[in-house]
């Protein structure tokens, strides 16, 4: 999945709990607007339903429920740039200058993803980690 799209997801669910939805929302629907112009009124709705489930979930904390419906949003905007590859800069730019300014500083580090590619051939051995890694080999 793209690295824009696993961040607006998640950044899109974050920006649901707080003050600043409205404004969030608006820059969500406003991007359905540009793409799917006939459904934006629709996922509005759906917006407004998606974060009553995840004030929800913050109240009852059931950090589950929050994940799986960032992986939800995350899957309807991959949809949206595999049938227009283009609109991956107007996804940046809502990420960047709608949903993540709403966000607290501590969500808005854990905005984003890390791409890691590695191959190996024959035998090789690749490690790749995130952070801290430790390996025995014998």
């Amino acid at each position: 999945m793209d690295p824009i799209v696993l961040a607006a997801g998640t950044a899109l669910v974050t920006a649901m709990a707080t003050d600043a939805w409205q404004e969030a929302r608006d820059g969500v629907v406003a991007l359905w607007r540009k793409v799917r112009p006939a459904q934006a009124e629709v996922v509005e709705a759906e917006l407004d339903e998606v974060r009553s489930q995840v004030l929800d979930a913050r109240r009852d904390g059931d950090a589950d429920t929050e994940h799986a419906l960032a992986g939800s949003w995350q899957v309807r905007l991959q949809q949206l740039l595999r049938q227009d590859p283009a609109l991956a800069d107007e996804l940046k730019r809502v990420l960047d200058e709608v949903l993540t300014p709403v966000l607290e500083p501590a969500d808005q580090v854990r905005i984003g993803s890390i791409v890691m590619k590695a191959s190996a051939s024959g035998r090789g051995r690749v490690y790749q980690a995130g952070r801290d890694q430790h390996i025995k080999e014998r």
